[in-house]
Parts: structure tokens; sequence; C-alpha cells
């Protein structure tokens, strides 16, 4: 009795760990690719990824990307599918924020996904786009 017992012991725990691996490999999400062009150069690119709630706020993920030939190239992976929104920045300075004028004018160039044209704050329905199960790049000019 207590081999039959270990025996189907052992096959459950089997069988749930290779569902849960199985499991685990279809919620890796896809990769978002960020393209960044730009007329200016040195300094660092910020790139911050955000959903609704963070936006504006503390993006979901954010990294820092050097400037080649007017050029910055970022890598989101495993994102799960749904609506998500890209904010950049030329860090000229390289100070990890923007700067501002005395006048509240931002002194160093940004911009959000789907290249909107800013005349105020972005705005989540200006820069949302749809991450789905396949790999995607967009490209954000400053």
């Amino acid at each position: 009795m207590k081999t039959i017992l270990l025996t189907l012991t052992l096959a459950i725990t089997s069988f749930i760990l290779n569902a849960q691996s199985i499991s685990d490999a279809k919620t890796e999400g896809s990769t978002l690719t960020v393209t960044v062009t730009l007329r200016g150069s040195g300094g660092h690119i910020l790139v911050s990824l955000h959903n609704e709630v963070s936006f504006m706020k503390k993006p979901l993920e954010a990294t820092s990307i050097e400037i080649k030939d007017g050029k910055a190239i970022a890598a989101f992976n495993n994102l799960t599918p749904g609506e998500y929104g890209v904010v950049v920045l030329h860090d000229k300075n390289d100070n990890k924020q923007m700067d501002f004028e005395p006048t509240g004018m931002p002194k160093e160039a940004f911009g959000i996904s789907n290249n909107v044209i800013l005349m105020g704050p972005p705005q989540w329905s200006d820069a949302k786009f749809e991450v789905g199960n396949e790999p995607l790049s967009i490209e954000i000019r400053l």
C-alpha cells in the first residue's frame, strides 16, 4: 500500500511540475523594441515603459541607452499582451531627470509613443498602443 501511495504521489507531483513549466512557457510574453531617433548627440536616452496606471508616474520598466549615430535602441522583454505607452527623454547632461527653463519649458527633448506633437503634458490617450503576442517595434522621433 505504501508503494502505491508513494508511486501515486510521485506521479502527481511530476504532472503538476510539468504542467507548471508548460504554463510558464506560455506566459513569457512578447518583446517590444523601441528605436529613438534624434539629431543631437551626447548624454543618454531615458526610455520608460508604462501602463495606464503608471503613466507619467513610476514606470513599469525603465532603461538608459547610449546614443550611437543619432539612434538609441531599447528592448522590453516578456510583456503580457495589453496597452502600453512609452516616454523618452534625451538626458543631455546625464542627471537622470528632465531639466526645465525658468519659464517652465523643458530644456531637453522628450517624446512619447505614437510621435504625438505635444502642447502640454503627455496624455495616456495619445501615447497608448497595443502589445499582442508577437514582437513589436516602434520608433519615437525627437
